[in-house]
């Protein structure tokens, strides 16, 4: 039995209906696993963020242990970086960099004396408000 040779004019593909099914199938997959994925996101975020407190107030103790205080809250934590004026003891910096912004791009707050403990050094997370759940969860040193 003899085949018949493809004419040029006959088209091999995929229809209409089976690009359809594979695209709704891309979509639920995307549905189902992109929650998830940003999810796991805004957790890294937050535990970046307490790393980053963590440090900026093992910095601080560093100062105070130099200083025996610690910064103002106008002096901020820029004094980590910088001599403020006026401070003769100051042996730093005490940090190897700038002081980072938090994950979300914004500054860290301070606070000299603190309502937790002897200073609060904190970050509003990821809606910038007091307050919040998840990624939007407030960070800090208590």
């Amino acid at each position: 039995m003899k085949h018949k040779p493809v004419s040029s004019s006959h088209h091999l593909g995929f229809t209409l209906l089976e690009l359809l099914v594979v695209m709704v199938i891309i979509g639920l997959l995307a549905g189902y696993v992109g929650p998830k994925y940003f999810a796991q996101l805004g957790k890294s975020e937050t535990k970046a963020a307490k790393a980053q407190v963590e440090a900026l107030a093992k910095a601080l103790d560093t100062y105070r242990l130099d200083m025996g205080h610690y910064p103002t809250t106008e002096q901020g934590l820029a004094a980590l970086t910088s001599a403020p004026s006026g401070e003769n003891k100051w042996h730093g910096p005490y940090l190897a960099k700038k002081v980072p912004n938090d994950p979300w791009g914004r500054a860290y707050q301070y606070k000299y004396p603190g309502e937790h403990g002897d200073y609060d050094v904190w970050t509003l997370g990821n809606d910038g408000q007091a307050g919040g759940l998840d990624a939007d969860t407030d960070v800090g040193n208590w």
